[in-house]
């Protein structure tokens, strides 16, 4: 997996999600979560007055960005030290989701930020999201991801969402060098890298009980970290796009 972690072009596509806002949380809300959380984008990760239109608690960051050689090389280098994870079950930290749908990885990220920490206990009781994740919690990766795969209700949720970006969007079946990796400020405390190509979640580092996904401890060990890594393995193409998954405001 640490060599090729791309779902195979024989698996069935989905549609690219657009990095939008008004895209993610229309795919959320259809699923499950209640109007009173959904994204916002995120214009800077430096500047205090920018970072303060963004509402707070922000309970998770969705990170787009291109998948270049800095990227997988860095991710090769961390994934051959680590073995493939095997949790499952109610006492796991954090619920990861491994990726067979292809294209889907904006889908994977958006139930990466739903399926962890305080946001999980506000889906609505009995949609299809909170259904889901009840079935999906105590399976392996493997028999989790088929669950995905199979799922009818993300299916038609999802290709709802991708009709409404701002751009044409991708055929299902177009390769797309754009990648979502998210972050997220588990139940205990800990700062979790998750993305559907990896082997697994990923600690990144221990938050306090006030700081939230976009604090400065969390960005420093996480989206800060992720560019300053692909800077330094010089990555001359630094573009990317950042959401949070926060508290909604009339």
């Amino acid at each position: 997996m640490a060599e090729n972690p791309d779902v195979p072009q024989s698996q069935k596509a989905f549609v690219p999600l657009e990095n939008n806002p008004e895209v993610m949380s229309h795919l959320v809300h259809q699923l499950g979560l209640p109007p009173t959380l959904g994204f916002t984008d995120v214009y800077s990760i430096d500047e205090p007055d920018l970072l303060a239109f963004v509402p707070r608690p922000s309970h998770a960051l969705l990170l787009v960005f291109p998948v270049s050689e800095t990227y997988e090389q860095s991710r090769r280098s961390e994934d051959s030290s680590l073995e493939d994870y095997a949790g499952s079950g109610p006492s796991e930290p954090v619920m990861w989701f491994k990726q067979t749908i292809r294209n889907a990885c904006g889908l994977i990220g958006l139930l990466h930020a739903v399926a962890n920490g305080e946001t999980r206990q506000h889906i609505t009781a009995g949609s299809d999201l909170d259904n889901l994740l009840r079935e999906a919690e105590g399976l392996k990766p493997i028999a989790r991801a088929d669950l995905l795969y199979e799922s009818r209700a993300l299916e038609s949720a999802h290709a709802d969402a991708a009709k409404l970006g701002d751009t044409a969007a991708p055929q299902a079946e177009d390769n797309v060098d754009l990648h979502f990796v998210a972050f997220v400020k588990g139940v205990d405390g800990t700062l979790w890298e998750l993305d559907g190509r990896r082997k697994g979640p990923l600690a990144r580092g221990q938050l306090e009980a006030d700081e939230d996904a976009l604090s400065e401890k969390a960005l420093s060990v996480g989206v800060r970290r992720f560019l300053k890594m692909e800077a330094e393995g010089g990555n001359p193409d630094l573009r990317f796009s950042l959401v949070s998954l926060g508290p909604v405001f009339d």
